[in-house]
């Protein structure tokens, strides 16, 4: 299975999508212009527009308000991968070199704000003020996590529930986003939206434990990312949380001294690996992603039969079983 199979209910509805955010980022200015051409290159799988898409079909019929939604997520999205870039000093995005390799720090950031005013522009240009506030409250979010996130990694205290309430914010706060605006566009059933943001809530987390597992047992040539880079990073997931709240002392000790120095993580990030994979860590974190996964799946339970269920139902499978 792939994600042209996860998609196929609104593969026509997506090219529109497509077609009409390159239109919505067209601009006069030639710098822009040619940044923004540049990130368009650098799309990857887009699947907060699939969810936007996907959440309409599923209660209805996707209309032009649903793609005002694709476009406001894609927006918000793209410009905090920038933003991400710029905080951690990132080279590369999905292949090719970050904007902020290419134009700087000042630039990236510029254009981040660039592309996040376009989409509250655009929402309230489209009187679309319940996406606008739906879409304010998910940066707020991403951004407490991305700020929790940096206070617990430096202090090396980071538990489970931190962990937990940081992927919330970062990631999963989008994908809910996502699910529930494109409900919305086609809704006022609050019942349905709820669950739409409650199935993009839990899919969010799954798919994030999944892709921290990723550093531990990814293939580098599919994932694009070599073996413990998140471990030289010193980000601390829930893999590694695991095996030093299983450790004893000395263990803990001696693993913390090699996140706490950049030289020691850069020469000794397999052995912190093999430290993880030894106390059960890898284990311990697809059970976890494995019972979000299942939750997601129950929060659709009361949304009638249809392709577009099927294919949120695809979804969860899609990024249980992903290799990159």
């Amino acid at each position: 299975m792939n994600l042209q199979d996860v998609a196929f209910p609104v593969t026509e509805e997506l090219k529109t999508f497509r077609q009409q955010y390159k239109k919505a980022l067209k601009t006069e200015n030639s710098l822009v212009d040619k940044v923004v051409r540049y990130i368009l290159r650098q799309q990857g799988k887009q699947i907060r527009p699939l969810l936007v898409m996907l959440g309409a079909k599923v209660c209805g019929d996707v209309q032009e308000k649903s793609y005002r939604a694709g476009i406001m997520v894609e927006l918000l999205h793209s410009a905090t991968l920038i933003h991400d870039d710029v905080v951690d000093g990132a080279e590369m995005r999905r292949g090719l070199p970050s904007i902020n390799a290419l134009w700087k720090n000042k630039i990236s950031v510029l254009i981040g704000d660039y592309m996040l005013s376009k989409g509250l522009l655009f929402s309230l240009d489209n009187k679309d003020y319940l996406f606008l506030h739906m879409v304010s409250d998910a940066v707020r979010r991403m951004s407490e996590g991305e700020i929790l996130q940096i206070q617990k990694t430096r202090s090396l205290d980071i538990t489970e529930a931190d962990y937990l309430k940081v992927i919330s914010d970062k990631t999963a706060s989008l994908l809910s986003t996502s699910s529930a605006m494109g409900a919305a566009s086609v809704t006022d059933d609050k019942e349905k939206i709820q669950a739409l943001k409650d199935y993009g809530e839990y899919l969010g987390l799954a798919f994030q434990i999944r892709d921290d597992l990723l550093d531990y047992t990814g293939d580098s040539k599919k994932t694009g990312k070599q073996l413990g880079i998140d471990i030289r990073d010193k980000k601390i997931t829930l893999p590694l949380i695991y095996a030093l709240r299983n450790a004893d002392r000395s263990e803990q000790k001696k693993i913390k001294s090699i996140l706490k120095s950049s030289k020691k993580r850069a020469m000794r990030s397999r052995e912190v690996v093999e430290f993880v994979k030894a106390k059960g860590g890898l284990e311990y974190a697809a059970e976890v992603a494995e019972g979000f996964a299942s939750r997601s799946l129950a929060a659709l339970e009361k949304i009638e039969d249809n392709d577009a269920k099927r294919s949120l139902c695809l979804l969860v499978d899609f990024v249980m079983k992903r290799q990159n």
